[in-house]
């Protein structure tokens, strides 16, 4: 057996004395989530009024999102092998600290290529900051406790989309949205001063001392048959759920406003039942998994999603919709609650900060197209039915791992 495959290791004086330093880290990288979280969702709320400002067309305002996601694709493809080279607390503080001051510096920009510029960077630290700080927890965390662990640090990002919308409630119409983007730095700051005294996980520092090959890291995958058939597996799956998970996210409230004629109030109240509906979802889904196994609740859930998506968007009506989108905001994201556990627990340790965040970067490719498929669905038919296609994706997204990729493959935490 491997050194990297799944073990144990509880009379390991070392990794206990790690394990009882994962709660600082979690802190660390949950106040980072939750800002992460926020910006994206700032810059949702932000868009009609930078169009005003910068006077530009429909097109390239929209194209800001499309250039966060292309910084963020990048970045985390350079963000994973550098993790697998020089170390996960390096790699999580540099991205950090690089997304925070990017993200204050947007508010400093007097036009519109001025801040395409510097929100394509920031979504470098985004990308990195998402996918090695989910990635260095998982190393960090005892393994009867990760995917609850887990789960509930999945939640900071959708506590981030309900800061972004109080705070823009708050301070847009008065102040403007300048100052929304300075206010991430202070939570980014808090994070920073924790990861600076977190030590490398143990597995990895171990792993470290053994190697012997200088191999480029997408090499040693693709050289090795079972990990790269995983590999291309969760490439899959990782185009699947974030083709469902950003296509409903980007136009459930357009749903609600359009399909169901909801004015902005109600629409608002609504999408920030589901967000919190998102919360209680990964949390639970996180602690299901630790009790049942990872791979019977990522199909439950999957599979559920699936189904729910149709019938939920062609019988909801203004009596029975609120029910109906705490239940999807419930459902939807459960994936998205198990996906660091269930992919760190599949990949050994020399390639596993380079698979999970190319992963990462590989599903942008669901989340960019997604919004557009949903957007000609609509012209066609209508917003409800192109979400309800994105019951497919969910499909696949369930059966993919859950019928060919294994459960506890390596265990992160093993030296």
């Amino acid at each position: 057996m491997s050194q990297n495959e799944f073990q144990p290791q509880n009379n390991n004086s070392e990794l206990a004395e790690y394990n009882k330093h994962w709660f600082p880290l979690f802190i660390a990288i949950f106040v980072a989530l939750v800002v992460d979280g926020m910006d994206l969702q700032l810059l949702n709320l932000c868009l009609p009024v930078l169009k005003e400002d910068f006077a530009v067309t429909q097109i390239q305002i929209g194209a800001l999102s499309s250039y966060t996601l292309l910084g963020m694709g990048i970045g985390g493809l350079m963000a994973g092998m550098l993790a697998d080279r020089i170390g996960r607390v390096k790699v999580t503080i540099a991205s950090l600290v690089m997304f925070s001051v990017f993200t204050a510096c947007l508010a400093f920009t007097h036009s519109y290529w001025q801040f395409a510029v510097v929100r394509f960077f920031s979504g470098f630290g985004i990308a990195a900051l998402y996918a090695i700080g989910t990635l260095l927890v998982a190393e960090y965390v005892p393994t009867d406790k990760r995917s609850t662990i887990l789960g509930t640090l999945q939640a900071g990002w959708s506590i981030g989309y309900v800061c972004a919308a109080l705070l823009s409630a708050a301070i847009l119409p008065s102040y403007g949205w300048r100052p929304l983007f300075i206010i991430t730095i202070i939570p980014a700051l808090i994070s920073f001063l924790i990861l600076r005294k977190i030590k490398e996980p143990a597995s990895f520092t171990a792993s470290k001392k053994k190697q012997k090959s200088k191999e480029n890291e997408y090499a040693q995958i693709f050289r090795n048959k079972s990990v790269r058939t995983v590999f291309l597996l969760w490439a899959v799956a990782n185009i699947a759920l974030q083709f469902g998970y950003y296509g409903a996210n980007t136009w459930v409230p357009s749903y609600l406003r359009t399909d169901l004629g909801m004015d902005l109030k109600n629409m608002s109240l609504y999408v920030a039942g589901t967000y919190t509906a998102m919360i209680a979802g990964k949390i639970l889904a996180g602690m299901l998994a630790d009790r049942f196994g990872r791979k019977s609740i990522w199909m439950i859930g999957g599979v559920a999603t699936a189904v729910a998506m149709p019938c939920i968007m062609f019988y909801a009506d203004t009596s029975n919709v609120i029910y109906l989108m705490i239940m999807f905001g419930f459902l939807y994201a459960i994936p998205y609650a198990l996906l660091s556990t269930y992919m760190s627990e599949s990949f050994p340790v020399d390639v596993r900060g380079t698979a999970v965040a190319t992963m990462s970067s590989v599903g942008k490719i669901g989340s960019i197209s997604a919004p557009i498929f949903v957007g000609f669905m609509a012209t066609q038919y209508s917003i409800g039915f192109g979400i309800a296609l994105l019951g497919i994706a969910y499909a696949i997204c369930a059966f993919v791992p859950g019928l060919f990729i294994k459960e506890k493959m390596y265990d992160p935490s093993a030296m």
